[in-house]
């Protein structure tokens, strides 16, 4: 069984923010597989199904972003599933709008939900999908990851949602690897800054 879980704020107010890319992704995903995440279970609204002859529990804390982990330490203690079968999706302060990232494990960098889960679970080895907001550019950053967004950037993270829900199809059916080298989005190489001098 695998656990598949987006991070996100419950209510109308944040449903389209940046800070509900979670929610966002696992909504695109459960749709793909007929899956309704509509019963309230472990703090969570939750859905299940099969994908790829695996069953799957998606997984929407009701809590709050910053008591994500109050949710999911209840539903890995009462499915027992190993905690490398745990998937969770986010948001990236760190990460330019629109690029994507898997990785197998880490820490929780600057992200208070993700903060709330490695302390509630007490480890960190578990898959995670980055899904990158951009910087809040000397914003206040609460105001930046709550607030809306612009036609632009609303088309940019459309299309990220959509990689994101097929890279955790791609993570269920041919493994994290694969998933890995066909969609984490290629870092930017910085650019060489001319010096005085240079042609």
């Amino acid at each position: 069984m695998y656990i598949i879980a987006g991070l996100g704020n419950p209510g109308k107010k944040y449903e389209n923010t940046r800070h509900n890319m979670g929610f966002l992704v696992l909504d695109a995903f459960a749709q793909r597989h007929g899956i309704k995440v509509s019963k309230i279970k472990h703090k969570a609204l939750t859905g299940e199904g099969f994908i790829a002859g695996k069953k799957v529990l998606l997984v929407k804390p009701q809590t709050y972003m910053n008591l994500s982990g109050e949710s999911l330490r209840e539903v890995m203690e009462y499915y027992k599933v190993p905690i490398e079968n745990l998937i969770v999706i986010y948001d990236d302060l760190d990460l330019e709008i629109g690029a994507l990232r898997i990785r197998k494990k880490g820490s929780a960098g600057s992200h208070n939900g993700m903060k709330s889960v490695i302390s509630q679970l007490q480890d960190d080895q578990f898959p995670r999908i980055r899904i990158g907001i951009g910087g809040a550019d000397g914003r206040d950053w609460k105001d930046f990851v709550t607030g809306g967004v612009s036609k632009a950037e609303a088309d940019i993270l459309s299309e990220t949602i959509d990689r994101a829900a097929d890279a955790v199809t791609c993570m269920l059916e041919k493994g994290i690897d694969i998933a890995m080298n066909q969609y984490n989005t290629p870092k930017k190489k910085k650019e060489k800054i001319c010096e005085a001098g240079d042609d």
